[in-house]
């Protein structure tokens, strides 16, 4: 049974964001919602809940569905709510006066502590508040749910409890799911659309097959917009032989035949449709400034302690060496960032019981993007910090993204696409030959992160991360670190971690 349709549905903004949408929804369905940042996929959902009304198009909705929506920010009206007023606050009136132990299972089901439901948002994490909005939805027991970025802010833990959550809902709901996250995309979704301007695709599959079968059907509109031309191209070399003869010797009949081929020409050329090129929003690029050093960072039993002294676990002898793409895997809490810290302040000159090369050069942005100020613009991030001048400057910004109108605002106004690209534009400009990276695809949407991943391989660029990104951890990683009952081992494969990480259970 179809719970949602739409008709041709477009929304334009300037610039088309999709165009002729036709696409049905039907119960028990699980959509991936899959498109570059800033291309649609918000909008789309705020479409099918009746936020915001299409450009051009239809949208038929079941008789009484139930729509549940979780956006990717808590608004702001809401953020002195304690997260189970929040969930309570989502019940209609006369069923929160009678009906208030549902909020009481559902946050159970969730795996809330009690200590959290008692907190407000506003000092929750971004992953709790995401939490909340999720339980705030799901109590109102909608046919179709809308997850908006559900994985942003989330542990490996928690998105391993959510996956879980999802494949336990009941059969008949309908779930869309925005994200940029393939390995959970893969995870819970049975069916792909990639949301395009033009021609939108649509596949029964799970994201990586989806992804192989877009591949083969945009090669095949390349091949098929070639022949055509090449058609096209014939028929006026024939109509051209042909009209020379005719006038040559003066026989209407090839004048005639000439016309048709030319008509044919034409109409094969106005029908001809080229294959789909993915507008970017905006490249990446990295480098390799190359060190001659043997041992670029050494950890000599390094003792790695909290903030407050107490102690975590000691390295052992260890070494980063060029090429070395060293992925560092722990379980929250387990004191990744402080190692990575240790690492920042020893390259960076400071105090530290990290011994590094004198010809490390540092690279370093973290999950916050700390390393950009704030009140900067994209203009004094990089010709005010980097000697490249204005016109070499605003060119690599527009490349980035960052297009023109922006170039000279404060940074708070962009994106969190449009600075995480700035950030590795910044990067490149600092010639590192070492990256410490922490959760750098958080913002990144998925070209994003396959460029990152392709140019720290292509440029051999040695680096240390921290990821929550299952897909990005395989495909970068070369070498494997997992802090482990207060140990830092190195392991062959993420895998038996990522597996320890995703067990257990929502309630």
């Amino acid at each position: 049974m179809s719970l949602l349709t739409l008709q041709n549905l477009g929304i334009t903004l300037g610039d088309p964001l999709f165009s002729d949408l036709t696409l049905t929804l039907n119960k028990g369905d699980r959509l991936g919602l899959v498109a570059a940042n800033g291309r649609g996929k918000t909008t789309l959902m705020q479409c099918m809940t009746g936020e915001t009304e299409p450009t051009k198009g239809d949208i038929t909705r079941a008789r009484g569905l139930r729509v549940g929506h979780v956006a990717q920010y808590v608004p702001n009206a809401e953020l002195d709510h304690t997260l189970y007023d929040l969930v309570l606050g989502a019940l209609p009136a006369e069923q929160a006066d009678f009906e208030s132990w549902r909020v009481d299972v559902v946050l159970g089901d969730l795996s809330v502590p009690y200590d959290l439901q008692q907190t407000q948002l506003r000092e929750l994490s971004g992953g709790w508040q995401r939490t909340a909005m999720l339980a705030a939805a799901w109590i109102t027991e909608p046919d179709v749910l809308l997850l908006d970025e559900p994985t942003n802010h989330l542990d490996l833990h928690r998105i391993g409890l959510l996956e879980n959550w999802l494949r336990a809902l009941p059969r008949d709901v309908a779930v869309i799911i925005t994200s940029h996250d393939r390995a959970f995309l893969d995870a819970v979704c049975s069916r792909t659309l990639f949301l395009r301007a033009e021609t939108s695709r649509d596949f029964a599959l799970p994201f990586t097959l989806a992804r192989d079968a877009l591949d083969e059907t945009d090669a095949a509109d390349a091949r098929r917009f070639a022949n055509d031309l090449n058609k096209a191209s014939q028929l006026r070399k024939q109509a051209a032989k042909l009209k020379n003869i005719g006038i040559n010797s003066g026989s209407d009949l090839l004048i005639t035949k000439t016309k048709q081929l030319t008509e044919r020409a034409a109409k094969i050329e106005a029908g001809a449709k080229p294959a789909h090129r993915e507008k970017g929003a905006g490249e990446i690029k990295l480098g390799n400034a190359g060190t001659h050093a043997k041992a670029l960072v050494t950890f000599d039993n390094v003792a790695v302690q909290t903030p407050d002294g107490r102690a975590l676990y000691n390295t052992g002898e260890k070494w980063i060496t060029p090429g070395d793409r060293i992925v560092l895997l722990g379980a929250n809490g387990t004191g990744k960032t402080q190692l990575v810290q240790m690492v920042q302040r020893a390259l960076s000159g400071g105090e530290s019981p990290v011994r590094a090369a004198p010809s490390v050069s540092l690279g370093y942005s973290d999950q916050h993007l700390s390393q950009l100020n704030k009140a900067d613009t994209p203009m004094q991030a990089t010709a005010g910090q980097f000697h490249i001048g204005d016109q070499r400057a605003r060119g690599l910004l527009a490349g980035a993204g960052v297009n023109i109108q922006m170039q000279d605002t404060p940074l708070h106004k962009l994106s969190g696409g449009q600075k995480a690209r700035l950030a590795m534009l910044v990067l490149r400009l600092q010639h590192p030959n070492f990256y410490l990276l922490d959760e750098p695809t958080n913002h990144l949407d998925i070209e994003g992160q396959e460029a990152l991943e392709e140019e720290l391989a292509r440029h051999e660029a040695a680096c240390l991360l921290v990821s929550h990104d299952r897909s990005f951890v395989r495909n970068v990683g070369n070498r494997f670190w997992w802090i482990d009952r207060q140990r830092l081992i190195e392991i062959d494969s993420p895998d038996d971690f990522f597996a320890g990480q995703l067990v257990g259970k929502m309630g």
